[in-house]
Formats: C-alpha cells, sequence, structure tokens
C-alpha cells in the first residue's frame, strides 16, 4: 500500500512547496499551533517499522518512511523493506519512488516528505515518521540546514581512484570532527565530505532551524546482545528470502556495481560476492560486523537528540508505556 507514488514525485518539481512549506515562521507563541508528529527512531533491527504499524492502527496514524534505501525500486530484500502483509491496511509513503540506478538528494526527499505530511494531514490523521537514516529524520524534521557545495567533476575523478581506506585518512586529515561521525566504508559519502571541506576547509556542523512540527520522539533501543542476536537472524533469514536473487535482478536492470558499492552495507557486499572478489561466508560475516558496526552509528547519531524517549524494544513490558505516551502526546 505505497500511497500517492505518482503524486508524490510530481511534488518534487513543485515551487509550492518551497513557498507554504520551506520558509514558514513559527514563533514560540505558536508552539500549540504546530502540526502534531510522531517520529520513531533507532537502530537496525530493533523493531521500529512493527511498533509504527501498531500504533498507527491503534491511534489513526498513516507513516512516512526515512530510509535512504527504502526509497528505491527493487531493493526490497536486502533493505528488509515493510511487506504489504506486515503493513496491515496501514498506509505507507516513501517507499519505491526512486530508480536506484540514481541517487535520490535529501532536498528531493525532503519535498517527498513534507508532501507525504500534508496528505495525511488533510485525511486527519497523524504522521508517523519512521527510519533509521539519520540524516533524513534531520532534514525533515528538524530543519536541519545543510551547506550548499555543487559537485566538483574534476576532483570526483581523482576520488575515483582511490580505495576507500584512502579516502577515509584523506577526510580525516582535512576534517578530523567529520572522519570521526562518517561510515568509513562509503565511499559516496566519504567523496562528499572531502568534496565540501576541500570548499569550506571543513564539513560544518549541522544546524538546526525552528520547525512547524510539534514531534514526540520515541526511540526504540534493544539491549546490546539482543541486537546482535537479532542481526545474525535478520540476515540468515533475507539470505533465506534471496537477497542474491535480488541483487542479480538489479544487475539484469542496469544496476552497475559501482551502484551497488554506493547503495552500502547488504548491497555493497552483494557486488563483491556477485564479482567473486569474496566467498559466501566471507560475505555474511563481514556483512554482518558491518550491519552491526552501522547501528551503532545510527545510536551515535539519535544520541545528539535530547528530547527523545527511550525505551528497551528487547522487552514486550513497554509496549503499554509506548501507548500510554503517545496518548498523552495527541
Amino acid at each position: 500500500m505505497f500511497a500517492g507514488v505518482a503524486e508524490l514525485v510530481d511534488a518534487m518539481d513543485s515551487k509550492s512547496i518551497v513557498r507554504k512549506d520551506v520558509r514558514v515562521r513559527v514563533s514560540p507563541s505558536a508552539h500549540l499551533m504546530k502540526s502534531k508528529i510522531i517520529g520513531i527512531v533507532g537502530p537496525t533491527a530493533s523493531g521500529k517499522s512493527d511498533l509504527a504499524v501498531k500504533l498507527a492502527r491503534k491511534f489513526n496514524c498513516e507513516i512516512v518512511s526515512a530510509d535512504s534505501r527504502q526509497v528505491y525500486k527493487g531493493l526490497n530484500v536486502g533493505t528488509g523493506k515493510i511487506t504489504e502483509k506486515e503493513m496491515q491496511g496501514v498506509c505507507h509513503y516513501l517507499l519505491d519512488v526512486a530508480n536506484p540506478k540514481k541517487k535520490l538528494t535529501v532536498t528531493q526527499f525532503k519535498k517527498l516528505g513534507e508532501r507525504a505530511i500534508r496528505n495525511i494531514e488533510k485525511k486527519n490523521k497523524l504522521p508517523i515518521i519512521c527510519g533509521g537514516t539519520g540524516f533524513y529524520v534531520d532534514t525533515l524534521l528538524r530543519g536541519a540546514e545543510f551547506p550548499e557545495v555543487p559537485p566538483n567533476p574534476a576532483l570526483r575523478k581523482k576520488l575515483e581512484k582511490l580505495s576507500t581506506r584512502e579516502l577515509f585518512n584523506m577526510l580525516k586529515k582535512l576534517d578530523l570532527r567529520r572522519s570521526s561521525e562518517i561510515d568509513k566504508s562509503n565511499p559516496r559519502r566519504l567523496t562528499r565530505a572531502i568534496e565540501i571541506s576541500t570548499k569550506l576547509g571543513k564539513v560544518p556542523t549541522i544546524k538546526n532551524i525552528e520547525t512547524r512540527y510539534d514531534i514526540l520522539w520515541i526511540g526504540i533501543k534493544p539491549k546490546k546482545e539482543i541486537l546482535k542476536k537479532r542481526i545474525h537472524a535478520r540476515l540468515l533469514s533475507r539470505l533465506r528470502q534471496g537477497m542474491i536473487e535480488e541483487a542479480k535482478r538489479l544487475r539484469k536492470d542496469g544496476v552497475s556495481f559501482k551502484r551497488m558499492e554506493e547503495l552500502g552495507l547488504e548491497y555493497k557486499y552483494l557486488s563483491y560476492f556477485l564479482q567473486n572478489k569474496i566467498d559466501l561466508k566471507e560475505f555474511e560475516t563481514s556483512l554482518e560486523k558491518e550491519i552491526y558496526k552501522y547501528a551503532k552509528r545510527q545510536m551515535t547519531w539519535f544520541k545528539r537528540y535530547k528530547d527523545i524517549i527511550w525505551f528497551d524494544s528487547s522487552t514486550g513490558t513497554n509496549k503499554m508505556k509506548i501507548e500510554n505516551t503517545v496518548k498523552n502526546f495527541i
């Protein structure tokens, strides 16, 4: 039930979005007039999607996905994209809205997300923004502003010849702070950070501006050992569901190995496996380690949010607490 896909894509070129949403100013005295939104965040495999569906069914909500890879068509098994059955009739937005051969920019995501929120509000329903991509969440809900540095084709051509390790070491010399936060195994993000650092001297700290939303932040955080077990079990499950076959279909549809590496995590290691750079055993062990490292980076990102109410999803005792929290908010 992927709602309003065509309508959302059309909205990417709509100038009215900028006029009506991005430039809205909300004074502190207008706090009570802000649109209410629930934000569900946390590391991968923590159970965010399941919780979002349960809350949506109970409190008349619809869900906007904030996942940087589930926006792409065909990236289903590898990303653990929620299925029609798992949605349980709840309307979901921003799944399958982009071509995997091309990068969806954070600006495009913001426009699509704002359009989705308005569509939900027009139905007199409450939007739930659910996802683990902090970059997307910050942009959509926290009014984050990012540096406007245009692409540097000449620099990118030079950086393409470097290994991921070399890119990381270069960024470390240019901007130590940014290198401590970034996914050092993601060549696309490393390249972009180097590009910005070269232009501005360093990657500026993300700034948040006043937004038009009154947000209830719910953070889902399983215990460390439970999270590791979930990541392991989910990886094995995805392999049984046909993750490798999905990667072969993507290749057949024209997604290059380079692009698969840019998509990161599962697709990066699938590209290595399909090119016979690693065997199946190395694929499983290396990928599992990378997914857990990614989960830790997600937690580092979301710990910056001082207004998140954290719940341990390792036990079922928090379900009532979460529901009561939402009830009091709305």
